[in-house]
């Protein structure tokens, strides 16, 4: 394929061959009889036939090259003001343009060039299909990311308030705000052509970073049960009810799982919804060996998983801060390590974030940075690869495979409580039809689902009120297609939860000795575990046992959504066991968008109370835009987040602490 202002290769294009992809240790896709389609298996068995081959092309590209790519390269940028399609930081500094082009949904709310903010819905659609065709005009590759606002507060995706997810899920009061939004996203997506009219194959990366807690989509917001499938409810409405044909489809949480893929896989859609297996971290630590070492065997891990799986494994966001001067090589060392793992160098594209100029924070080094060199021998790299290396990306001839019947149970949830004596239950089956579709209770006789106006496989569930006691019962749904039995199921809790006194952010009564309900409430930061502890404890049944493991990251974290007003109270009191070593813990209230700290030690191995007076509370040494800022009152009155760090501080990398009775007094 040709493009407007092309410039010979300077290097040669990259070849693939079945030798040197199954030299990468990649299973070969199945092969295809002489003259005839490769058969490919994605999750849109109807797609565009170049959609099919940007699938087939990064997954043959794994061992070859990296594909380098830049957020919003066209549209924000040091080295120009007004897009016009050509101007970019990248193609400042190298000379080309990045091979893969980062977009955002922010464009349909004009909050993103080209975007116009107060425009009218068609104005930013429309703004969106252009961004498109002119990365698609440059060479590049297009990838669609989703900073979503939130469809209950108003506020923007930083918002966690409203427990988004249920709102949105089918049944939920923001249900058809939700899909006015995706009917903008397909009409964007659908918009893309070529001048010939071909539609423009794009990777649409929604929910990202889930399993942090900064978007009202992450955890400790929403279960992992919910994000699933408000990830499946995306996809089946995209491909199945607006018939997008031009999408392939990206999971990617954020860092750090320890190479461990239980983490990574806790709210993993299922084959069936994902293409791209992808992986966000950035780096805080000016290229630490620490840091690569762990980016390193994450990305190996995420790689080995889509290998098994028939996926493209992505680094789908990363970035180094920014600031100069930390390690002009960073760009070259990232690649460096990436290169000399054989599971990481599988890795078939790496996106860095925008150049939008907050803070002067250059994610691409523009011309005259003091990474700039460093960017430019990056470029040289022949792993390295940026729109001119690239060649024949939408050509491959293939053929879909068709996608086998799925059955899921859309609501209620796993683990979803249920405080009425009705409920509706809605199954999802797709690649295939079934006439009798069923629910069971505890394993009761089953009753029918009928096919409702939505497409789903509903009814009413009476609940008999005297099951409210939070008691835990499994519903169960069933259906037979081509002989096949498909079954789905999910454990509902039932009645309400008395809530905690004023001020109390735990006592870990409330889960009825759940570990998964538990672990749901939080947020998790680098590698940890929680548990109920029946031993170790102040009071009631239960304390949490609090596992860390430090060998990937020097930190690990839990976090839990507050929302309180405590200028009633004086300070944070909480119970803790430690376990002997010299590791520290940190308390952290988040107020106004003020990160507030307090530290103790662990070296006391029977428990005790903790006070922390909040006048002695601090801003985070790295939360310089509030460094002046008090825990006073004015915070205090508007708390909406509490965090319990622990930090290596000594030879200890593993090891459990006990923590119980959470309270402001």
């Amino acid at each position: 394929m040709s493009f407007p202002s092309a410039r010979a290769p300077r290097r040669a294009v990259i070849a693939m061959g079945a030798a040197a992809i199954a030299a990468t240790g990649v299973p070969l896709p199945a092969a295809a009889k002489p003259g005839r389609p490769t058969p490919v298996r994605i999750v849109d068995d109807k797609a565009t036939p170049e959609t099919r081959a940007l699938f087939k092309y990064m997954l043959d590209l794994q061992g070859q090259g990296i594909l380098f790519g830049h957020e919003h390269s066209l549209s924000d940028g040091f080295t120009f003001d007004a897009m016009d399609g050509y101007a970019s930081d990248v193609e400042a500094t190298t000379g080309d343009y990045p091979a893969v082009f980062g977009w955002d949904t922010l464009i349909l709310n004009g909050f993103q060039k080209p975007g116009v903010y107060g425009g009218t819905d068609e104005e930013n659609v429309e703004a969106l299909s252009w961004a498109f065709e002119q990365s698609d005009a440059r060479g590049g590759i297009n990838v669609l990311s989703a900073h979503l606002y939130n469809f209950v507060t108003g506020g923007d995706f930083w918002d966690t308030g409203g427990r988004v997810v249920s709102q949105i899920l089918p049944g939920g009061a923001k249900h058809a705000d939700f899909n006015e939004f995706l009917d903008r996203i397909a009409a964007g997506v659908k918009g893309a052509k070529r001048p010939d009219g071909t539609l423009i194959p794009i990777v649409f990366r929604p929910f990202h970073e889930n399993n942090g807690g900064w978007f009202w989509w992450g955890a400790g917001h929403t279960t992992s049960a919910e994000f699933i499938e408000i990830f499946r409810y995306t996809v089946e409405y995209l491909r199945d009810a607006k018939k997008v044909r031009n999408l392939l489809y990206s999971y990617s949480p954020n860092s750090s799982f320890g190479g461990d893929p239980t983490g990574y896989l806790r709210t993993y859609p299922g084959d069936e919804f994902v293409d791209v297996l992808g992986y966000d971290a950035y780096d805080g630590s000016a290229g630490s060996p620490e840091w690569l070492a762990a980016t390193v065997q994450d990305l190996a891990m995420v790689a080995d998983l889509a290998a098994e799986r028939g996926k493209v494994p992505a680094f789908t966001e990363f970035g180094e801060s920014g600031e100069e001067g930390r390690n002009p090589a960073w760009f070259t060392d990232l690649l460096g390590a990436l290169k000399a793992d054989p599971g990481a160098s599988r890795t078939t594209h790496m996106l860095t974030w925008a150049n939008f100029g907050g803070d002067n924070r250059a994610y691409v080094p523009p011309p005259g940075h003091v990474m700039a060199p460093d960017f430019v021998e990056f470029h040289a790299d022949p792993y390295s690869l940026f729109a001119s290396d690239v060649e024949g990306v939408f050509d491959a001839k293939t053929s879909a495979v068709k996608n086998d019947p799925f059955l899921h149970l859309v609501t209620p949830t796993d683990r979803q409580r249920v405080t009425t004596t009705a409920s509706t239950i809605r199954v999802r089956l797709t690649g295939g039809h079934c006439d009798k579709v069923t629910y069971a209770v505890e394993g009761g006789r089953p009753r029918p689902l009928r096919l409702d106006g939505d497409g789903f496989h509903s009814a009413e569930w009476r609940i008999d009120p005297s099951w409210l006691d939070n008691r835990s019962v499994e519903i169960t749904v069933s259906a037979k297609v081509k002989g096949k039995a498909l079954t789905d199921s999910a454990l509902v809790l039932l009645g309400e939860v008395e809530p905690l006194p004023a001020g109390w952010v735990d006592d870990f009564e409330g889960y009825a000795g759940d570990d998964v309900s538990l672990s749901e409430a939080y947020s998790h930061v680098n590698a940890n575990t929680t548990a109920h502890s029946t031993e170790h404890k102040a009071s009631g049944n239960y304390g949490l046992a609090y596992s860390y493991d430090f060998t990937s990251a020097g930190y690990t974290g839990i976090g839990k959504s507050v929302g309180q007003d405590w200028t009633d109270f004086t300070a944070l009191k909480l119970w803790v066991e430690g376990d002997g070593s010299t590791n520290g813990a940190t308390l952290q209230v988040v107020a106004l968008g003020a990160y507030f700290e307090y530290n103790f030690g662990l070296s006391e191995t029977v428990g005790r109370e903790i006070t922390a007076p909040f006048e002695e509370f601090t801003p985070a040494p790295w939360d310089t835009d509030h460094a002046d800022e008090l825990l006073d009152a004015a915070h205090l009155a508007a708390v909406s987040e509490f965090n319990l760090y622990l930090g290596h501080g000594g030879e200890t990398t593993t090891g459990t602490v006990y923590v119980d009775d959470i309270r402001a007094e």
